[in-house]
């Protein structure tokens, strides 16, 4: 377990280091909810329609089998997540008149220098 754990964590460092390239911002990372986990909450300042909150599930896979990471976020997951996003928004109220939007971040390979890909907008609460 120790060692899955330790491929997550280097999977999430590298998709933050990623989406930090990409211009978001970091606001958390692993909060935990009964129910659910964000891996990580950021912030798009030029999204479009202006400044959103992005929340961010990492799926770390070593290849590309069963249609990789991204393909495992399925409806009880993508539930999941809407319900700690709310959750959050709930506790942080700075943050809860902002637009929001969902991606996955999908980390391949060598967990020490996993190949990301990046899917903005993954999916919608209203699709959940």
């Amino acid at each position: 377990m120790a060692e899955r754990q330790s491929r997550g964590r280097a999977a999430e460092a590298a998709a933050r280091a990623a989406l930090e390239r990409g211009g978001l911002q970091f606001i958390a990372a692993n909060v935990r909810f009964r129910g659910g986990e964000l891996d990580l909450v950021m912030r798009d300042p030029v999204a479009r329609g202006g400044a959103c909150l992005v929340f961010v599930e990492v799926r770390y896979r070593a290849g590309g089998a069963f249609g990789g990471g991204a393909a495992s976020v399925d409806a009880t997951k993508r539930r999941k997540l809407v319900i700690a996003a709310q959750l959050f928004l709930a506790q942080h109220p700075r943050w809860a008149n902002m637009p929001c939007r969902f991606d996955v971040v999908q980390a391949q390979g060598d967990p020490a220098r996993p190949e990301i890909t990046w899917l903005r907008d993954a999916f919608r609460a209203d699709e959940t």
